[in-house]
């Protein structure tokens, strides 16, 4: 209530009258410059097409609502055939997908074993002249202790004979 009885402020709208000048006064409303050769060719061309598509999309729809209509009935007669036949076709793409993807995870599985045997091949020359390198070494070493085992039993034993003498 506070509201209305409070003074409203007016606004005062001011509009710039344009006299008809022979068409000068047109120019400012409808643009300078008109659609390009380009974009003219591009809407006749793709009119008719864009109403050719229209129209089969039409078609399609009335065609597939009278087929409806049609088969509905013959649906519900044949139902205990073909409720049993539509799932034994499912399951028979299903098996048909199923037994493909396996075939694909065994190829692709049996490629990842070739491709890291591959690899392993590749660099095997290498690993066995390492594991050569490392088998001699270790030879060398064993050997060398065996002889210093060796001399130090020669050398018990002479420290043996010798007590023994004394």
């Amino acid at each position: 209530m506070a509201e209305r009885d409070r003074p409203q402020p007016h606004q005062v709208q001011v509009h710039s009258q344009q006299r008809y000048e022979g068409g000068v006064g047109m120019k400012n409303i409808l643009p300078q410059k008109g659609p390009s050769t380009s974009q003219v060719l591009a809407v006749i061309t793709l009119l008719p097409v864009g109403g050719s598509l229209l129209a089969l999309a039409g078609l399609t729809l009335v065609g597939s609502l009278i087929g409806l209509a049609v088969t509905t009935p013959l649906f519900i007669i044949f139902s205990p055939v073909l409720v049993p036949a539509a799932i034994l076709v499912g399951l028979a793409v299903t098996a048909f997908l199923t037994s493909g993807a396996f075939g694909l995870t065994g190829l692709s599985s049996l490629s990842w074993v070739v491709n890291s045997l591959r690899q392993v091949t590749g660099s095997m020359p290498d690993q066995l002249e390492h594991a050569k390198r490392r088998m001699g070494d270790a030879a060398v070493h064993v050997g060398q202790k065996t002889k210093e085992t060796g001399q130090m039993i020669q050398q018990k034993a002479q420290e043996g004979k010798e007590s023994g003498r004394t």
